[in-house]
């Protein structure tokens, strides 16, 4: 069948041009292909889109977005393009609306413990920033190098040291956000409490881009604290031993900032990337955190650890051998994947469920003959299982898919979620009615058809 358009490619992009002032508009091949293609994706499975926008400005945003509804045409907005869920890659004759160069830090108030940013400003960066004033940005996913806060919104990532001060949410009190309609909404503001109208603010953190388009981020910031951080490492027969050993010090009233969990596996991997002998030690490891000690919190740890029957534990208050244990918890993810492929799950289970749940991960492994490294943030119930099979082999085996859907379905039936830090994206949208019920789902899709009517915002991720 012949279909006749109204408008050729190049009527599109010239439109589009005009409509972004500030900013560059690039359709060469290359440009696309990168810019569409995450390693989630094979060449065979990706999109190409029609265009890529580095936006400067909100006008620029306002015209990518003019163009759009003109057009009908879908916009995927990125930002670092760190995205683990398929939650930025290009599609069929999209506009890829890039907020990377939108990167300033804008202001860092001591007074009001603040900062205000763009977002593509990298969580790092404002980090190291409030730190030269005396103050620090909590929120510290892995991506925390290279990940953007608009991103960590829009995905509200979490990181290590959720366990004590929170995910992203946690510490957001304002955002601007550019709806689909081209209205600029600013929502929350400078106070730390808000009790006017309904939390809009938080509606957008965690909408993965599907709602509005954030260009501006009021941050909380706290005071670094007083007192000598103290860092450590122990060591536990298996996962199932640890996720006990850690339920008893989340409750115990030593606030760690950091809980982190590396079972046998990982821990070989990690020998094997950076030369160290720490497998040898016992069965999981351990990396724990304390932001500011005191004599009893070490007596109340020390004594939690040797009745969980903890080996081989190391603290240190020294601040390079701290940040050479932090590294190994970092490092955990490219020693994990190396020269395999592989599938990083990411569900968060209530405190009292995560030994049983890891307990069922090897359950599953041993069941569909499969090699899975579990790793996570064992503080704050999330878990990380990445399963990894031979290079050689392109396709997703269906014993991998099989024990996602295991995994999936037991962190529901024990009440958890299938993502906890990561999104939705595209990988996991199919979901929605399994973890939310009918209601739930059908609800998101009216706030979804409310905000954009013409469905041109990151359409497929988050519901699809």
């Amino acid at each position: 069948m012949t279909v006749f358009t109204a408008y050729d490619n190049n009527q599109i992009i010239d439109y589009l041009k005009s409509q972004v002032p500030d900013g560059k508009v690039t359709t060469d091949t290359k440009t696309l292909k990168v810019a569409s293609f995450s390693p989630n994706l094979t060449d065979a499975d990706s999109s190409v889109a029609l265009a890529f926008v580095a936006a400067k400005s909100n006008a620029d945003i306002q015209g990518v977005l003019a163009t759009a509804r003109k057009f009908h045409l879908p916009i995927v907005t990125q930002n670092q393009f760190t995205s683990t869920v398929i939650g930025a890659d290009g599609l069929d004759g999209a506009i890829i609306l890039s907020t990377k160069k939108m990167n300033q830090i804008l202001e860092i108030s001591k007074a009001d413990s603040l900062a205000v940013v763009q977002p593509g400003v990298i969580n790092g960066d404002l980090d190291a920033a409030a730190r030269k004033q005396g103050m620090f940005y909590a929120p510290d996913p892995g991506s925390k190098n290279i990940s953007g806060i608009g991103a960590n919104v829009a995905t509200n990532a979490g990181g290590m040291s959720t366990v004590k001060y929170g995910a992203t949410k946690d510490n957001i009190l304002g955002l601007k956000v550019i709806l689909a309609d081209g209205r600029e909404l600013t929502l929350g503001g400078r106070t730390l409490k808000q009790a006017f109208g309904y939390d809009l603010t938080q509606l957008f953190v965690g909408s993965e881009r599907t709602l509005g388009i954030i260009t501006e981020v009021t941050v909380k910031l706290l005071p670094i604290p007083l007192g000598k951080p103290l860092a450590g490492i122990a060591f536990f027969k298996d996962m199932t031993a640890l996720a006990k050993a850690v339920a008893a010090i989340r409750i115990s009233g030593v606030y760690p900032s950091m809980l982190e969990a590396l079972d046998n596996q990982t821990v070989l991997a990690l020998d094997r990337y950076e030369k160290t002998n720490y497998a040898q030690q016992s069965g999981a490891m351990l990396i724990f955190k304390i932001d500011s000690s005191s004599q009893e919190a070490m007596q109340v740890l020390r004594k939690l650890l040797t009745e969980y029957q903890a080996q081989n534990v190391q603290l240190t208050d020294d601040p390079s051998k701290q940040a050479q244990l932090l590294q190994l918890r970092r490092d955990m993810l490219p020693a994990v994947f190396a020269g395999q492929n592989h599938i990083m799950e990411d569900m968060a289970l209530p405190l009292s469920q995560l030994a049983p749940m890891m307990d069922y991960i090897q359950e599953v492994a041993q069941k569909l003959d499969l090699k899975i490294f579990t790793a996570g943030h064992a503080g704050d119930g999330n878990v990380h299982p990445t399963i990894v099979w031979p290079q050689e082999i392109k396709e997703v085996p269906a014993n991998v898919n099989q024990a996602l859907r295991l995994m999936f379905h037991k962190t529901l039936e024990l009440g958890g979620t299938i993502s906890g830090e990561h999104a939705v994206g595209m990988l996991k949208n199919q979901w929605n009615n399994e973890e939310l019920g009918n209601d739930v789902d059908y609800v998101q899709h009216q706030i979804k058809a409310l905000l954009d009517p013409m469905n041109i915002l990151n359409p497929k991720r988050k519901i699809d």
